[in-house]
């Protein structure tokens, strides 16, 4: 049976993964240029894990600034096939209070200057993304984060603006309106190039704040933040240890290995060579 390997990318304050051991650190180049940083490869138990820090060691990067699919296509050459991403957020809702972590099942898009596709220059697919989690990983993920005592919430949406300012007030209203839950500025292109990559995918919020809608606030504070992120990061590190315990030999039953099976809608015979070997890793198995 093939092992699991999990993929962590890192948020704000979680800028390593503690507990991994035989660690390695891989430097790579992608089609779509370099990532945020080195990846640290290692076990955590019996679990094949590759680390990466989304805004790179030291916090270098903006949001706007990351290149996603480098990010992405690097752990799907290194053999990712089950992803958790952990971001900082703001709460929408007065139930969600910082401190506690969530496990979103849904996601709005509200970016505007980013690149979220594999595809292009030749090349078309459309993948599903009505549910754009896995939703066997995030149940896995909100039990593990429970084992640690800390609130968490399963389900919920969460809302990805392109910052890197907050909210204004009018904003956040409106927003709340819409139904978020959570409003941060990272996941949703994870989300959707963990999709076309075929992996299994899952993310966990660290609530920071009650953004700018809170009576109780007078703004969103940047201090305030850091002070409950630092507070919560040590919850996610175990919360994601724990996962790759229970994961370790986990046999992928879902859907999302085969979330490419029907969307390459383009003639294999007129892909440009270079697209398709660019894109071997993760189309290979439908070019033959």
């Amino acid at each position: 049976m093939s092992r699991t390997v999990l993929g962590v990318i890192g948020g704000s304050g979680f800028y390593q993964m503690k507990g991994l051991t035989a660690v390695e650190q891989v430097e790579l180049t992608t089609p779509f240029g370099r990532p945020s940083d080195p990846f640290f490869r290692g076990k955590l138990g019996e679990c094949d894990v590759v680390f990466l820090s989304r805004h790179g060691r030291g916090h270098r990067l903006m949001p706007t600034e990351l290149n996603f699919r480098a990010n992405l296509y690097g752990m799907k050459q290194l053999g990712v096939d089950h992803l958790v991403s952990v971001s900082t957020a703001g709460s929408m809702k007065e139930e969600l209070r910082p401190g506690d972590l969530v496990v979103p099942d849904q996601f709005i898009d509200h970016t505007f200057k980013r690149a979220a596709t594999f595809f292009g220059d030749g090349i078309v697919a459309h993948v599903s993304l009505a549910d754009p989690v896995c939703a066997a990983l995030a149940r896995q993920l909100a039990e593990s984060a429970r084992e640690g005592g800390t609130p968490v919430h399963h389900g919920g949406v969460y809302l990805c603006i392109e910052g890197p300012q907050f909210s204004t007030r009018a904003e956040s209203n409106l927003y709340r309106r819409w139904g978020a839950d959570v409003i941060s500025m990272t996941a949703m292109q994870e989300a959707r190039l963990a999709r076309e990559a075929e992996m299994c995918y899952a993310a966990l919020v660290l609530v920071t704040d009650y953004d700018c809608w809170h009576e109780s606030v007078a703004a969103v504070d940047i201090g305030e933040i850091l002070r409950v992120m630092r507070l919560n990061v040590e919850h996610a590190q175990s919360a994601v240890a724990t996962l790759a315990r229970r994961i370790a030999a986990r046999v992928r039953d879902c859907a999302c290995p085969h979330a490419l099976r029907n969307a390459i809608i383009t003639d294999r015979s007129v892909i440009p060579p270079k697209v398709a070997a660019d894109l071997r890793p993760i189309i290979g198995k439908y070019l033959q």
